[in-house]
């Protein structure tokens, strides 16, 4: 029999259907939210696998039909997932994962289904929730609620799941998922905020507006990066929420949650007398394996004692069979790894908890490539590359709830192939990891770089060789090679993966962990930033928890080795020598839109000769009064904005001749006609055809967003001459007439 459950929590309200559909899955749930429908399923075998591991399987699929639309392309149905829909997935892989029991191996799927689309409402936090609430209800042995939360920062101030359309305002987004007890899973990411900001000096005629504009107007990029405090302020506010919304699942569902299904869970069985037999006599080829291991992501050497454990005489009589044997040998690794680390405080290469392996940087090593970064640490090694593109190389995506494309213009794709861990495996797509690599690799360096919209960027990290956080040489090689390419970078990004180890009341935070380390440690914390502070920042966490003192201890062990990287990557970007051949040239300026007819000429004419003369491409935007003028030759590139700025003269000096200036007064008032809108204010018209700006600031006695927000082209005004310096004309508005 179906039921309706409503839960209001955390500025949502939120409406289960159980039992409604999909009733011969294991667990399915219709979760409404606004006008967002998801429906979560779960289903699982009857039948176990014979390994020992989880076999989980979630997929989070957008309908087209939710957002009233037709799939674009040649095939109209859904078919490969898109990047967002894979990350989802990931995301509500890694949350729930931790949930079940030891020894659960039946194969199970997660399918979570977008019936619904709001464009209001975050799909990533409904998905997980609803995919929660449905494994929660099945008969898998789940006791545990999952709640996900997203942080949002608007004007200094956390906001606890903020709305689609104030997440546009936001310097954060902080996704958070975990228990009542305990955090599970942790993505952030810091957003940058572009303005532009005018030194009301004078108002312009729009003569010499070209003058007045390169000095006037500032462009300020705030990267907005958090402190190791704030980040640690978000989290706390992100936990107080999720324990409050696991509290209200696990009232909201308790009554209604299926009988247990009687499974057979594995037991871990451990074979007393094997561990001691290895001991004794294997111990010290383990310790000369976990040294190797040290050097690299395989484990060559602990198959190899496996197998001459099995073929011992005593395994025969003992009837050690080789799955039983591996089982134990890898058993015994992991502990002796953890004792070095707790009660040696050694690590298996040597290192001490906080030290970073050895760094070696080379740039620009590929002579016809834009530019090129080597980043070498420890055993890890990533080959990362950048190109410059124009607005047609942008990746063209859709959005679920959005009628129109969207572009990105910024782009950096990871690749692994098995070579790096010395594997003979076939080249694949981009999987998962893959995807989600990439993706916080360019969740830290986005906020540090400005592009226009013209401007495409793509990275791509060819991870040569891999022991241990690939992702974070990305985020160091990637933000070198954007530096190498010639872009405005605000400042450098340093990534590191930290661990942690824990037993009983002993714990050890390890700094830049390798492959081995991360197998066997209870915790994966990747960070990356600028001297200033965080980017980006990824956690799963593989124990029962975190406390917060020992997360503040782990931030601030990870600024350690962030700044330690920081410093040898300042060295590296000061010996950058840039691939001029390779590069493509390119220069924005601005002049006076009204010049621009000069510049086109008649039917197009004078700026076909430019760019057929110059071999270049030009772009003017009448709006802004921006020129961009790109080329392969940085001579022919500057000759033409030589001659650009020329016709432009040219044009404004002919101007100038036919009419002088007529004589205003400050304190003067007029009606005038607002003839165009920018950024900063608006231009009206005077007697004798003089153009006066309104700056934005002299609109009204409070804050205005936006010129639009009071006045339009064509509106009359009454207006007072504030200032004039010399065709400058500052005016103050008086009323709209």
């Amino acid at each position: 029999m179906s039921c309706s459950v409503t839960i209001n929590v955390n500025n949502k309200e939120e409406i289960y259907e159980i039992d409604k559909v999909a009733r011969q899955a294991a667990g399915a749930v219709l979760l409404r939210e606004k006008n967002a429908v998801v429906l979560a399923t779960v289903a699982r075998d009857e039948k176990q696998v014979e390994e020992d591991f989880l076999p989980l399987t979630v997929q989070y699929i957008e309908k087209s039909y939710a957002a009233a639309r037709i799939p674009g392309g040649y095939i109209k149905r859904e078919t490969k997932p898109g990047d967002f829909e894979t990350l989802t997935s990931r995301i509500i892989d890694r949350s729930l994962r931790p949930l079940f029991p030891k020894g659960y191996s039946y194969p199970t799927q997660i399918v979570i289904f977008v019936l619904s689309a709001d464009p209001e409402v975050d799909l990533q936090t409904m998905a997980l929730n609803a995919a929660s609430a449905a494994l929660y209800l099945s008969d898998i042995p789940v006791d545990k609620n999952v709640a996900a939360v997203r942080i949002g920062r608007i004007d200094g101030e956390f906001i606890v799941n903020p709305t689609k359309s104030q997440m546009q305002e936001s310097t954060l987004d902080l996704y958070v998922s975990g228990t009542k007890e305990e955090l599970l899973m942790i993505e952030m990411r810091a957003i940058a905020t572009e303005k532009i900001e005018v030194i009301p000096l004078a108002s312009p005629d729009p003569l010499v507006l070209a003058d007045m504009i390169d000095d006037d107007l500032i462009e300020k990029h705030n990267v907005n990066e958090l402190s190791n405090e704030e980040t640690l302020e978000a989290l706390q506010i992100a936990q107080d929420a999720i324990m409050k919304a696991s509290s209200d699942y696990e009232q909201g569902f308790r009554e209604l949650k299926k009988p247990v299904a009687q499974l057979d869970l594995k037991r871990e069985s451990v074979e007393e007398s094997l561990l001691v037999y290895i001991d004794e006599i294997y111990k010290e080829d383990i310790y000369d394996a976990i040294n190797r291991m040290a050097k690299s992501e395989r484990a060559t050497e602990l198959q190899q004692i496996v197998e001459k454990i099995t073929q011992d005489e005593i395994a025969e009589e003992q009837g050690w069979d080789p799955q039983m044997v591996k089982k134990m040998v890898d058993l015994y690794k992991r502990d002796l790894v953890r004792k070095m680390i707790l009660e040696e405080r050694k690590r298996a290469d040597g290192r001490g908890l906080k030290e970073v392996r050895p760094i070696e940087i080379e740039t620009n090593i590929l002579p016809s490539v834009h530019s090129s970064c080597l980043f070498t640490r420890g055993q890890t090694q990533a080959l990362v590359t950048v190109t410059l593109g124009s607005s047609k190389d942008a990746q063209m995506y859709d959005l679920l709830t959005d009628k129109e494309a969207h572009y990105e213009n910024f782009m950096v794709h990871y690749n692994f192939p098995g070579f790096s861990v010395g594997e003979a495996s076939p080249l694949r797509p981009p999987g998962r990891r893959e995807l989600g690599h990439g993706n916080l690799a360019k969740r830290a360096l986005e906020p540090t770089i400005m592009l226009d919209s013209d401007q495409t960027v793509r990275i791509v990290s060819e991870i040569l060789e891999s022991n241990g956080s690939s992702s974070m040489a990305t985020v160091c090689g990637g933000s070198l090679a954007l530096k190498a390419a010639g872009i405005e970078v605000e400042k450098l990004v340093a990534g590191v993966a930290m661990g942690l180890v824990v037993e009983a009341d002993k714990y050890a935070i390890l700094t830049d962990i390798m492959g081995l380390e991360d197998h066997d440690g209870d915790m994966d914390f990747k960070i990356a930033g600028t001297k200033d502070g965080i980017t980006a920042l990824q956690m799963d966490i593989k124990l029962g928890g975190i406390a917060t003192k020992t997360l503040k201890e782990a931030l601030d062990q990870a600024e350690e080795a962030k700044l330690h990287i920081l410093d040898i990557m300042e060295e590296a970007a000061e010996k950058i020598s840039l691939n001029e051949n390779a590069l493509p040239s390119r220069s924005v300026f601005t002049l006076d839109p009204s010049t621009f007819g000069a510049i086109i000429g008649q039917a197009g004419k004078t700026i076909k000769e430019i760019i057929e003369k110059f071999e270049v491409s030009v772009d003017l935007d009448r709006e802004s009064g921006k020129v961009k003028v790109e080329g392969a030759d940085k001579v022919q590139v500057s000759a033409a904005c030589d001659y650009i700025r020329e016709l432009a003269s040219r044009k404004r000096e002919s101007r100038h001749e036919k009419r002088e200036m007529p004589k205003f007064s400050v304190g003067q008032v007029f009606d005038a006609e607002v003839k165009r809108i920018v950024d900063f204010g608006a231009f009206v018209e005077l007697p004798g055809g003089v153009d006066g700006l309104l700056h934005i600031s002299k609109l009204s006695d409070e804050r205005v967003e936006k010129v639009t927000d009071i006045l339009n082209v064509g509106d009359r005004v009454k207006v007072k001459i504030l200032s004039i310096k010399g065709h400058k004309i500052e005016l103050e508005l008086i009323e709209k007439l």
